[in-house]
Formats: C-alpha cells, sequence, structure tokens
C-alpha cells in the first residue's frame, strides 16, 4: 500500500481523519429544517433521517466492539442471521422524526465510537461482524460508511461535498478488501493479483499490487471511492480496467460486506 497511512500502526492518524469526516455529516444535516431531514435520498425508502440513523448505528456497534465485546456479540446476535433486518429494525427504533433528537443521537454515538477506537490498542483486533479486525481497519470502514452514506445525503440536498486526501483511507481498505463484491454474489475470485494506480485529490500517486500485473484498475481516487461504495455507475467514472478480470471487477467491486443492493444507474447524477 505505497503512500498511503499503515492503519495499523498509525491508529492516531486514522482517527483524526474519521473525526473530521464525521463533522462533516453534520455539516450537511445540522442547519436542515423537518422538511430537509426528510428528504428521499438515492437509497430507495431511505430518507436523510434514515442515512443518519444508519451511521449512528454503525458508529455504536464499532464503539461497542472496541470496549466491550460480550455487549458486540449480544447486539450482533441477530444480526449474524439476517444483517439487512436487523438494520432496518433497529432504525425504527431511532426518532426518525424528531431531527434535534437524531442529531444528538448521531453525535453521542459517533463521540463514543471515536473515543473507543481512539483508546483501543492498535496491535489488538476487535470484534467485528465476519471477523475480528485491528481498531484502525476499524476505523477505515467506518470513513467507507461516511462516504457512502455522506455521499446521499448530499446528494439528496443538491450539493457537491470536497474530498481530500483523507480519502486515502478509504482507497486502502477497499484494495484490501478487493473480494467482497465476488463474496456477496457467491462467485470465486480470480487467481491473480490487480495493480491499483490512482490519483489522490491533491495529485498525489497512490499505488498498490504489482506493477507487472497484467489485470490494472487506474483513474481518480474519489471516483475509485464511489466506485466501491456504489454510489456512482461505472460508466459516470474516471475509473478504468485493462484485462478481463479487471474489467469485471469494476462492476461487482464493493467495499462492505452483504448485499450489493441496486447500486445507481449510468447517467443518474449527470
Amino acid at each position: 500500500m505505497n503512500n498511503l497511512p499503515n492503519v495499523i500502526t498509525e491508529l492516531p492518524a486514522v482517527i483524526d481523519d474519521l473525526t473530521a469526516e464525521a463533522a462533516r455529516i453534520d455539516d450537511l444535516v445540522a442547519d436542515l429544517g423537518p422538511d430537509g431531514w426528510a428528504r428521499e435520498t438515492p437509497a430507495v425508502g431511505w430518507t436523510v433521517a434514515h442515512q443518519v440513523a444508519h451511521l449512528s448505528f454503525v458508529f455504536a456497534l464499532a464503539g461497542t466492539a472496541a470496549s466491550d465485546a460480550e455487549a458486540f456479540a449480544a447486539m450482533t446476535a441477530e444480526a449474524s442471521r439476517d444483517f439487512d433486518g436487523a438494520v432496518n429494525a433497529v432504525l425504527k427504533t431511532y426518532p426518525l422524526d424528531d431531527p434535534e433528537r437524531l442529531l444528538a443521537r448521531w453525535r453521542k454515538e459517533r463521540d463514543f465510537a471515536i473515543e473507543a477506537l481512539a483508546a483501543a490498542p492498535a496491535d489488538q483486533p476487535v470484534p467485528w461482524l465476519v471477523r475480528p479486525i485491528p481498531p484502525g481497519v476499524l476505523a477505515c470502514a467506518g470513513m467507507m460508511e461516511l462516504y457512502a452514506h455522506g455521499q446521499d445525503i448530499a446528494d439528496a440536498l443538491g450539493v457537491t461535498p470536497e474530498r481530500t486526501d483523507r480519502i486515502g483511507n478509504i482507497v486502502g481498505f477497499a484494495v484490501l478488501t478487493w473480494e467482497f463484491g465476488y463474496q456477496s454474489r457467491g462467485l470465486t475470485p480470480p487467481d491473480t493479483e490487480f495493480r491499483f494506480e490512482l490519483t489522490s485529490p491533491s495529485g498525489a500517486k497512490w499505488n498498490f499490487g504489482p506493477a507487472e500485473a497484467e489485470q490494472r484498475i487506474t483513474g481518480d481516487a474519489a471516483d475509485f471511492c464511489l466506485l466501491v461504495t456504489r454510489r456512482r455507475h461505472r460508466d459516470d467514472l474516471s475509473v478504468t480496467a485493462e484485462g478481463p478480470d479487471a474489467d469485471r471487477w469494476l462492476d461487482i467491486a464493493q467495499a462492505y460486506r452483504g448485499p450489493a443492493g441496486p447500486g445507481r444507474r449510468p447517467g443518474q447524477f449527470a
């Protein structure tokens, strides 16, 4: 993972990035009136309020994982059987029709997660949905969630989020979890290594994988993040592939476990 922070040994830096990105959710919603919170997002059936509630729940899970393994196991017992069903059931417990209370809950659970992850030993994995992972990697997963659901909120509100090199944590996480798209569809990943060559918002070059690899992904790092969070269709992004396996990967790439969902249509946000 050339030119990117080591998410296991540089936990304080990742926590700083997570804190900054989480604050951007507040920037998007803090001044909204009730109509803004009730606005539909590109995720069918989800309003802005649903998006914030989902993020709040994910951060509550992450904070519990980093601070109380037994409590985390109890929280996720149902999710292990039906994750989407469990998430939708939990969302109903959030005050979706009370923006002030929902924002306060988001801030509380956000701060809880950040503090718990910061306090966790960087080299000791914490429990998570499939297997234990280092707290730095979990923080990167949190940044991926912020990127995805923050984009949904921004799309609903008609604003364009500013992107910084903090997304390097998301890029590194997506490369680390490159097989998720295959796994979610019951497919066998190809027995080959990919080369990733991406350009950061600042113009830095981020490179992963063997330089001689025949299967290559190249392009804009922010667009790459939109691809792996399935917030834009590949046809609308400055990300290209060389080789049949890499080309197929652009169709199924995702940086999260579970069902891929319908994704977005070509030209949907033209």
